[in-house]
């Protein structure tokens, strides 16, 4: 039985007390430096809830944020709607497409390597325009108050909501831009409550001493017409929720208007596996009809879909299947009004070629990926989550049939959204898409030709999203300024495209590309005029023995601006893995794309950097799983909202099914779960923490049909 491995005791503290703080606190308010855009702030140790609030008369789109030289940020967590990117410089920018507008405020949660004397921040409007900027310096927190005045026989404030708690919306079927009525009973009495529309707060209340309330709101004329959780959220996080459809309202398309027969998403060529995303526009409040023929003329598919009120009609998202015949393809397409005729082709140029065995896996599935590749050459597969988080990864070799297959098993508790699979061979690369709970979105994306330019040359960017779609390109230099202004890029009608960067003027330095459509980013660097060879190299890892599947982190110094070549090389000598990257302004070097393939041999594996004719190798041990039978690892998890903190709970030289258990130290089991391993013997499933868990020393548990070990994890 494996010995218990006693971990960090503070690893969570930092981002646990983030999301508390961020959605429960009242926070202190700090005057800051502008005069019409406020900063409060409010510290507990490295942790700092900031909440910038806009009392001038035009909206915020990007607030930065950055500290001194002697601190760094660790972390951050954003409201939803809000995506932070922390760039090399050190500076987090937070964006999102939907504004503060004035009058309103948002929350930014930031965790430092230190507790700083201040952060310094600038609000910008949508044209990158400087609004306010300041430095916000935090008080403690306070201790509560109690309220003398609260008779001992009324409801206890302990609770805000409890399962008797109930409130309703009047009318049931709220349209946009509409005055609602909600009215709710049997909450905490006399707290305050907030009303949010999923993510986006409309206003608060208080309720009375019986716990009752009502009160008067209204729908955002900028929210979308859908199902939306109506939520009542009390000040220390608990809430209740009912789900509505909020209808349309203006803006309403005459029926004598004629509104165009259209289809989008059906590039002109298409290949097996492909994700198409088909929508269009037709007679408002009817419905389409697309009967499609196959290169025999037999009917292959008929597809339909109902138009809404302002003519706009879309599908499911459709995978072409990995059987389906190659050739030339017709869509016969109807409205009941009017007809087109569209032609494709589906060819077979796709070097890997990779599906997912659904679109949609429910939680507790195992995901499956099945496809073919180049034959005898190894491929790396990358799983990434809704939040573009890696949660797997690992490097297969490919024998002479050219199958690919790759499994993931999830939980009950595994997070819904959509998933994708980067797939790496040689010079090619592949995006694919598939959801857990719903059904994949395609996100954006961008890769650039190479890592490293000289200054003068012309980068080439490689951009993917939906079909025809419209998005923004952004450039930001080494000192966190936008390099221009944003470029509006039109996707060809396959969802792909590309754009070039004339680097006449560019000086020397490591910059970021920023792409979005709307509240979805994404982000890549790279460099202009960087050397190699320019000053010794020192690298390390953060540990020295890993078992197969294990990341692997690279940390080292050089000089600053310099280009560096890592390698993973296996105890044969053979070259696994290689990746360019850079050491930063400060000759710092962290690199972190680096995975011990689940298949790895066991013994003295090694890294090394290079550039030009300097170099540097650490050695890494390798475990091998077989002869130390079932291992179970136990690391720091993420924060999921909505559920809360995490830990991750690996497994390897597991056989078929798994039992886990969560046993306290008064050796009461918190939980009993069972996962199927993987082909490899893997099981990477993370374990939310419940809420009322005490802090302590937990054992985790795991057996199977022919071994068992534990660990121990402590929850603080």
């Amino acid at each position: 039985m494996k010995s218990l491995n006693y971990m960090n005791r503070s690893s969570f503290r930092g981002i646990i007390l983030s999301i508390t703080l961020l959605f429960s606190i009242a926070l202190v308010s700090i005057p800051s430096y502008a005069e019409e855009i406020s900063v409060e702030s409010i510290a507990l140790d490295e942790t700092t809830i900031m909440e910038l609030i806009n009392d001038s008369n035009v909206d915020i789109n990007t607030f930065r944020v950055w500290l001194g030289s002697e601190f760094s940020f660790e972390s951050f967590k954003t409201e939803k709607g809000w995506v932070g990117e922390k760039t090399p410089q050190g500076v987090i920018i937070f964006t999102s497409s939907e504004s503060v507008k004035p009058g309103e405020s948002v929350k930014f949660g930031i965790k430092t390597d230190g507790s700083s004397s201040g952060i310094n921040w600038k609000a910008l409007d949508k044209q990158d325009k400087q609004i306010g900027i300041g430095k916000s310096i935090a008080n403690s927190l306070l201790n509560v108050v109690v309220n003398p005045n609260v008779k001992e026989n009324s409801r206890s404030t302990d609770t805000s909501i409890s399962s008797e708690s109930t409130f309703r919306i009047v009318p049931e079927k709220p349209n946009i831009g509409s005055t609602i009525r909600v009215t709710g009973e049997k909450f905490g009495a006399s707290q305050m409550f907030d009303v949010y529309i999923d993510s986006k707060k409309i206003g608060s209340f208080e309720t009375n001493k019986d716990g009752y309330f009502m009160t008067t709101l209204k729908i955002p004329e900028n929210q979308n017409a859908d199902r939306v959780d109506f939520k009542v959220v009390s000040k220390n996080g608990e809430e209740k929720k009912i789900s509505l459809r909020i209808g349309e309202v203006g803006n309403r398309i005459l029926e004598s208007q004629h509104i165009p027969l259209t289809v989008q998403g059906i590039p002109k060529l298409i290949h097996r596996g492909d994700l198409l995303e088909i929508f269009g526009t037709g007679n408002p409040n009817s419905a389409v009809k697309m009967e499609i023929t196959g290169p025999d003329g037999d009917l292959t598919r008929t597809i339909t879909a109902e138009t809404n009120s302002k003519g706009d009609w879309k599908v499911e998202p459709l995978l072409v299947p990995l059987d389906r015949p190659f050739g030339k393809y017709a869509g016969v397409i109807s409205d009941g009004r009017n007809s087109k005729t569209i032609n494709w082709t589906l060819e077979s140029d796709k070097k890997i070629v990779i599906t997912p065995v659904t679109l949609k896996f429910d939680q507790g599935q195992t995901m499956k990926f099945n496809g073919t590749a180049l034959p005898n050459k190894s491929i790396e597969l990358t799983l990434e989550d809704p939040l573009g988080k890696e949660i797997i990864s690992d490097i297969i070799q490919i024998d002479e049939s050219g199958i690919v297959n790759f499994e993931f098993p999830t939980t009950q508790n595994t997070m819904e959204g959509t998933y994708t699979l980067i797939a790496k061979q040689e010079k090619y690369k592949e995006f694919i898409y598939a959801g857990i709970g719903q059904l994949p979105t395609i996100p954006v994306n961008l890769e650039f030709d190479k890592l490293n330019y000289k200054a003068g040359e012309t980068a080439v960017i490689t951009l993917s999203g939906k079909a025809s779609e419209i998005i923004s390109l952004l450039i930001v230099d080494p000192s966190d300024k936008p390099k221009g202004e944003s470029i509006s890029i039109k996707l060809q009608p396959d969802g792909r495209g590309t754009h070039t960067i004339d680097l006449k003027g560019y000086s020397s330095g490591i910059y970021t590309a920023v792409l979005s459509k709307g509240s979805t980013q994404n982000s890549e660097v790279f460099t202009v005029g960087l050397q190699t060879g320019s000053g010794e190299i020192n690298i390390n890892t953060t540990k020295v023995d890993y078992h197969p599947g294990d990341p692997i982190l690279i940390l080292g110094e050089t000089s600053p601006n310099n280009l560096l070549t890592v390698s993973m090389i296996n105890p044969d000598g053979k070259e696994i893995k290689t990746r360019d990257t850079f050491s930063d302004k400060n000759g710092k070097i962290s690199e972190g794309s680096f995975r011990v393939p689940s298949d790895a041999k066991p013994g003295a594996w090694t890294i090394k950097a290079k550039s030009g004719s300097n170099f540097d190798n650490v050695k890494i041990n390798v475990l091998a799983v077989i002869q130390e039978g079932m291992v179970v690892v136990v690391d720091e998890g993420q924060i999921i909202p909505g559920f809360g903190r995490t830990i991750n709970i690996h497994v390897y030289g597991a056989s078929q099914t798994v039992q886990m258990e969560i046993v306290a130290q008064d050796g009461e089991i918190i939980e009993e779960l069972s996962f199927p391993a993987s082909k490899t013997g893997e099981i990477n499933q993370p374990w939310i923490v419940p809420q009322d868990t005490e802090p302590g020393v937990y054992t985790i548990k795991v057996s199977d049909a022919l071994n068992s070990a534990e660990t121990a994890y402590e929850i603080q």
